[in-house]
C-alpha cells in the first residue's frame, strides 16, 4: 500500500513525517549535535515500515491469532508478540502500532550511531540513549490537554526507554474511563499495548459513563464488536477511586511480570502510580 509523505524540517534539526495515519517527530543527536540529514533518512525508513505493517493489516485484527502464520512483516510480528506479552483476550496487535512503529526508526537511527534518539508517534516515545545523561519527559494527566503536570527523569541505566499513553480522547479507542494511563517499558511496543491493557481496566459502571459499540464510532476499527467508551461525564469521587485502582492493579501485574516498568494513572483529578514512576518523578 502507497501512501503519500510529507517531511518537514522543525526547529533545532528535528523532522516531522506525516504520511497515511501516522505524524512522526524524530529528533536524532550526536552528543549535543543534532543530525538533521540522518533524522530525513529515517523519516523515509517511517513510511517504508508503514508501508509494511500497512500490507498486513487485513491480518493485524480480532481475529489475527488463526492467520499468525500468514503474518511476516517483522514489524507486525513485533506487534503480535507485545500483544501475546500483555495476554489481554480483547486486545489485536494494532495497540501496538504506533510504538512499534517508533521503535523501528529510534533502532534504525541508533544502529547508525546516533547517541541519543527521540521519535514521538503521536504521544508514543521510543527513546535511545548512550551518552551518559538522563532524559526528561513531561506527563500529561490528560491526553487531551497541553498542560503537563509532572516531569519523570530517566537515567542513563538503559540505553532504550519506550512510553505510550492511552485515554479518553486519545486517537485510539479505549474501554475505560481514565483520562490518561501512562506506561514506561523497555520499548514502545511494549509500552503502546499495555498502555491499551491498564486503560482498559479502569472502567466503572456509572450513569455518566456512554458506552457504544467500536463501529459505531469508527467502521473501520480492528475491535469490531466491543463495546467501548464514547464518553464521560462528572463521576462521584468513589469511582475516579475505583477506577484508577483497577488501573494501577493491572499495571502492577504487569511490572511483576517483567512485561513493563512503570505506569501513571488519571481520572477527573485522581492520579495514581507505581513506585519506579513515584522514584522519578518532579512536579512543574
Amino acid at each position: 500500500m502507497a501512501y503519500e509523505k510529507y517531511i518537514h524540517m522543525l526547529a533545532g534539526g528535528a523532522v516531522m513525517v506525516e504520511c497515511g495515519p501516522m505524524r512522526l517527530v524524530i529528533d536524532a543527536r550526536v552528543g549535543q549535535v543534532a543530525q538533521p540529514q540522518q533524522a530525513l533518512r529515517a523519516a523515509d525508513e517511517a513510511v517504508r515500515f508503514l508501508e509494511g505493517v500497512a500490507a498486513a493489516r487485513p491480518f493485524l485484527g480480532r481475529g489475527y491469532r488463526g492467520l499468525t502464520p500468514q503474518i511476516t512483516d517483522p514489524l507486525a510480528l513485533k506487534m503480535v508478540a507485545s500483544i501475546q506479552a500483555v495476554g489481554d483476550e480483547d486486545l489485536t496487535p494494532m495497540a501496538a502500532v504506533a510504538g512499534t512503529i517508533a521503535d523501528a526508526v529510534a533502532d534504525f537511527l541508533f544502529e547508525r550511531g546516533m547517541t541519543r534518539v527521540l521519535v514521538d508517534n503521536g504521544g508514543d516515545l521510543a527513546i535511545r540513549c548512550c551518552d551518559g545523561e538522563p532524559v526528561t519527559v513531561g506527563i500529561r494527566p490528560n491526553v487531551e490537554s497541553k498542560g503537563i503536570a509532572h516531569v519523570m527523569v530517566l537515567g542513563p541505566e538503559r540505553a532504550a526507554w519506550g512510553i505510550a499513553t492511552s485515554g479518553l480522547g486519545g486517537r485510539s479507542l479505549t474501554r475505560g474511563v481514565l483520562d490518561a494511563a501512562t506506561i514506561v517499558a523497555a520499548d514502545a511496543s511494549l509500552a503502546d499495548a499495555a498502555a491499551t491493557a491498564v486503560a482498559n481496566a479502569g472502567y466503572v459502571e456509572d450513569s455518566a459513563v456512554v458506552r457504544t459499540p467500536a463501529e459505531a464510532i469508527d467502521p473501520h476499527t480492528d475491535i469490531a464488536g466491543l463495546r467501548v467508551t464514547a464518553g464521560v461525564g462528572p463521576l462521584p469521587e468513589e469511582k475516579k477511586s475505583q477506577a484508577v485502582k483497577q488501573a494501577i492493579r493491572r499495571a502492577a501485574t504487569l511490572i511483576d511480570h517483567d512485561i513493563v516498568l512503570g505506569a501513571f494513572v488519571a481520572c477527573q483529578g485522581r492520579t495514581a502510580m507505581t513506585r519506579f514512576i513515584a522514584e522519578r518523578l518532579r512536579t512543574t
